[in-house]
């Protein structure tokens, strides 16, 4: 009789719109995993944390090696949120980093659709 349940799925779908270098961007999507507000909390801490260090280090780096840390951050970030995606090339840890390093601005996107996707949620799928 109960339609609802408490339980979320684990993971869900959301659409992403992905840049492209001298292009309209295409619309792509992405399953997420499905994080309750404590880890999803834990892993903003994380990485906010992350981003706090790399910021410190900033001048010790060139710009290669900063280049470098901030690209296996958002691979990481990446990771850590989707389960899959709707992309010819297979979901690995390879060719997140291949998107990552492919356009600058990708990660945010796909983190921005994941934020947006909860705060939907939050806001009743209006």
């Amino acid at each position: 009789m109960a339609k609802f349940t408490l339980i979320q799925n684990p993971t869900f779908k959301a659409d992403v719109m992905i840049p492209r270098v001298g292009d309209e961007p295409v619309k792509v999507e992405f399953e997420f995993k499905y994080l309750d507000r404590t880890a999803l909390a834990a892993l903003y801490a994380e990485w906010g944390e992350r981003h706090r260090e790399l910021g410190l280090k900033v001048e010790e780096m060139d710009l290669k090696e900063f280049t470098a840390a901030k690209i296996d951050l958002e691979v990481d970030q990446i990771k850590a949120v989707v389960a899959d995606w709707d992309i010819k090339e297979k979901f690995t840890e390879q060719n997140i980093r291949t998107l990552v390093t492919s356009i600058v601005s990708v990660s945010g996107a796909v983190l921005a659709a994941y934020s947006e996707a909860f705060n939907q949620s939050r806001l009743g799928n209006s």
